[in-house]
């Protein structure tokens, strides 16, 4: 009897832990992504704030609700490629008014790929090269802003860029944590340097944003934004968790999560969807050895985003009052990775990798006409240069 308690008491810790890495690695790696998508769509200082705080609470509870249901680690996070996306938009294309606008939309389709077979067909046909070549060139600007940074801030991106470098060496699961604990370091002294204490905002509130809606947000800004959750997100979420003998229930989640997407988008959230790097954590051996239990990891880590919420006014208010161009160039660094994967994934087939080339081109220049921004015309482009040059060649 004592040792079958033991044996749970040590799996129940194990999982706990499991997910309170889960929540570092999602949160600390991440929200700087954030942070620069909702600044660049509009969002004061405040907004960003609630962006954030309810983002971690939606996330937090789509965990909780999820994995407490189904008894399998499912892991929610928000969409870090939806945030880069966000950041790749043009400066003032549209107000805060109408990118929420544009969320609420987002999550409405999310759900109704849990209810309409045939739209989650839609999505996932999409052919990879293409949606991998618009995330790519989405997220290009904003990866190189680790390296522009060193001509306006030369310490600080110095600093951030070796601690990211010695954490590939020696730690390369925190790297990116680490890169951004810099950040914040280098935030702190320059806080303390300057004497803006008074700046920092520690209680965290919502504050209701009044949607606005514009065909050009919605196509701008809804379309690709379900687009890349779902190439990047959630389909990578589902294999990953089938990875490790679990089958995600994909109507459940899409309802719950476009639902929570929708609601957090009044208060300045842009999306929540299932994790897919971080799932890994909460469902592997990691998180127990009983993979029946491993649920618990999830719940816990859902518990953990309850808590990072309380810091949300925090965080940004020190971002705010850090010199310009810092957390942007960590936002970079932490999306490194999933650059090289975008690429890879844009490139892999020979006979599409034109049109992925061009795709990714169209959205790194941000390409904006008729008032839609850069990725969905990187879209048309990519398929409209394959259907012309690649498949033409091929008959």
């Amino acid at each position: 009897m004592t040792e079958r308690t033991d044996t749970h008491v040590n799996g129940l810790a194990q999982a706990i832990i499991a997910g309170l890495v889960t929540t570092m690695v999602g949160f600390i790696a991440s929200f700087a992504v954030v942070l620069a998508g909702l600044f660049q769509v509009g969002a004061t200082e405040s907004q960003a704030a609630s962006g954030l705080l309810i983002l971690s609470l939606g996330v937090g509870l789509c965990s909780i609700i999820l994995s407490l249901r189904h008894r399998i680690p499912l892991t929610i996070s928000w969409s870090t490629p939806g945030a880069a996306m966000l950041a790749a938009l043009a400066p003032g294309a549209f107000s805060f008014e109408q990118a929420v606008g544009a969320f609420i939309v987002g999550g409405v389709l999310i759900m109704a790929t849990g209810l309409l077979p045939f739209l989650q067909r839609l999505l996932t046909h999409i052919p990879v090269p293409i949606a991998q070549g618009m995330l790519a060139g989405v997220l290009l600007p904003l990866c190189l802003k680790p390296l522009t940074a060193l001509s306006t801030i030369p310490v600080p991106a110095f600093g951030i860029l070796l601690v990211f470098l010695l954490g590939l060496r020696f730690l390369p699961k925190f790297a990116v944590v680490l890169s951004m604990l810099a950040a914040v370091c280098f935030g702190l002294w320059h806080i303390a340097g300057t004497n803006a204490w008074a700046k920092l905002e520690l209680l965290p509130t919502l504050e209701w944003v009044s949607p606005e809606f514009s065909w050009a947000a919605i196509v701008s800004i809804s379309v690709p934004l379900v687009i890349v959750t779902m190439a990047s997100q959630n389909i990578p979420g589902v294999a990953v968790a089938k990875s490790f003998g679990y089958t995600v229930p994909w109507r459940s989640s899409m309802l719950l999560t476009g639902a929570g997407t929708g609601v957090s988008a009044f208060f300045g959230g842009h999306a929540i969807n299932l994790a897919a790097i971080t799932a890994a954590l909460a469902s592997g051996p990691e998180a127990g050895v009983d993979p029946s239990k491993r649920w618990r990891a999830a719940v816990s880590s859902g518990g953990f985003y309850l808590f990072f919420a309380v810091f949300s006014a925090l965080i940004v208010s020190v971002a705010s009052a850090s010199p310009a161009g810092l957390f942007q160039a960590a936002a970079g660094l932490a999306l490194l990775a999933t650059l090289t994967q975008s690429l890879l994934g844009a490139m892999h087939d020979v006979q599409w990798r034109l049109s992925a080339l061009v795709t990714v081109l169209v959205a790194a220049g941000n390409v904006t006409l008729l008032g839609v921004g850069g990725a969905f015309w990187a879209l048309l482009a990519g398929l409209l240069t394959h259907f012309i040059v690649e498949r033409g060649a091929r008959r």
